[in-house]
């Protein structure tokens, strides 16, 4: 089965409902996306498909395959950060970080999913409120206010 993650095509000889997340980390070694309940509900395994955040943990690679899928090693570098990774870092958002790749993943969607439907115009940054609805993933430690703070500062940006 072909799959592309990260811009590149992957020739992978996997079962059909093996689920992307154990794709990502056990066939391509991309350790970023975290495994978390394994049911699809706390969104640490969130990846995007096609642009729009996806739980890796509950989608099997065969619903993925022509589909282009971003994991967070390809969302910045050190040297090139995301914006929500630079307010992620700006506001020490994270205690232990377990979910934070799923979570900046979930953010980044939501913001360029805002955009995509207002492309031409001016938005004003989300608000708490919008964040708190787009953003259903599940922080242990209840970062959930800088989290938010974050997503925000971030779509003031792009």
């Amino acid at each position: 089965m072909k799959l592309e993650v990260n811009g590149v095509i992957h020739e992978l000889d996997v079962e059909d409902e093996m689920p992307l997340l154990w794709a990502l980390r056990e066939e391509l070694g991309l350790r970023g996306t975290r495994f978390g309940c394994g049911m699809g509900l706390c969104g640490a395994c969130t990846v995007h498909v096609d642009g729009r955040a996806q739980r890796s943990c509950v989608t099997p690679v065969s619903m993925v395959a022509g589909k282009p899928v971003r994991t967070i090693e390809d969302l910045g570098s050190p040297e090139a950060m995301h914006p929500v990774q630079q307010e992620w870092l700006r506001l020490s958002v994270p205690q232990c970080g377990y979910c934070q790749p799923g979570m900046q993943m979930a953010a980044v969607a939501f913001l360029d999913q805002r955009q995509a439907e207002a492309p031409d115009a001016d938005l004003p940054p989300p608000t708490d409120e919008e964040v708190r609805r787009a953003i259903t993933n599940i922080c242990r430690c209840g970062c959930y206010e800088r989290i938010r703070r974050a997503v925000v500062k971030a779509g003031t940006v792009g």
